[in-house]
C-alpha cells in the first residue's frame, strides 16, 4: 500500500501536540487529525479519520485499521512531508 502523509499544522510540543494533515492513497486524498504523545512509554500516535473516509476506503478495498496503523507509524517515525518552518524533531523521533 503507497501511503503519504503531510502534515499542514501542529500545536503544542514534544510532549503533546495536536496534529493535522493529509494522506494520499492511490491518487486519493483524505484529511485526519491526530494527537502525538511522548516521553513515559515513547512516542505514540493516535490518529482518527471520519466515518465518510472510512466508507471510502472500505469501498477502495482497503482494511481501515491498516491504513490508520501506517498512517501512524508514518507520524511516529517522520516518514511525512511538512510546510516550511515546522521543524520534525519538534514532533517526530526521526
Amino acid at each position: 500500500m503507497d501511503l503519504q502523509v503531510h502534515v499542514n499544522n501542529v500545536h503544542g510540543s514534544q510532549i503533546a501536540a495536536k496534529i493535522t494533515g493529509t494522506f494520499t492513497i492511490d491518487g486519493h486524498s483524505f484529511r485526519f487529525n491526530a494527537i502525538a504523545f511522548g516521553r513515559i512509554g515513547g512516542h505514540n500516535v493516535g490518529a482518527k479519520i471520519s466515518k465518510s473516509t472510512q466508507k471510502e476506503l472500505a469501498k477502495m478495498g482497503y482494511n481501515v485499521d491498516k491504513v490508520i496503523d501506517m498512517l501512524q507509524h508514518k507520524l511516529v517515525h517522520g516518514d511525512i512531508t511538512i510546510p516550511e518552518g515546522i521543524s520534525k524533531e519538534s514532533f517526530a523521533d526521526s
